[in-house]
């Protein structure tokens, strides 16, 4: 596999990750937006997780960082298919842990969480999310 295909393959994967972070927070609130607050106690409960999931990414980022560091490092040379599947593993742990707040932010929305709040928590994910995009000079 060529440096484009993988490079086209890993963008299709962080668009995926993408869609598959803020649908379930846009379905629940499609859904359950208008209703009645289902479980109005947790509502800040599950503010505050999805909060506090913004620091599960920190390691997985400085992993990322240091395998996309030795990808580059690799580039031209035997070991760069190795290190591009060790950075893709890296990177869909990351992923993963990118959409923990807008998915909380999902279950929220049975709370009763108002519109500002399910915003912010989207919002931070897609900056999560967009920091594992791969840098154009990696390639």
């Amino acid at each position: 596999m060529t440096r484009g295909e993988v490079r086209r393959r890993l963008a299709v994967q962080w668009w995926r990750q993408l869609l598959l972070s803020l649908a379930p927070l846009l379905a629940t609130s499609l859904v359950f937006g208008g209703d009645a607050a289902l479980l109005a106690i947790l509502e800040m409960p599950l503010f505050i997780a999805a909060l506090a999931s913004l620091f599960v990414t920190l390691p997985l980022f400085s992993a990322y960082k240091r395998a996309l560091i030795a990808t580059e490092r690799s580039l031209d040379t035997a070991a760069e298919h190795d290190a591009w599947l060790a950075l893709a593993r890296q990177r869909s742990k990351g992923l993963l842990a990118a959409g923990l707040p807008a998915w909380i932010g999902a279950l929220a929305v049975l709370a009763g969480l108002n519109a500002v709040a399910l915003t912010l928590l989207a919002l931070a994910s897609v900056v999560l999310l967009w920091l594992y995009r791969l840098p154009p000079q990696l390639g």
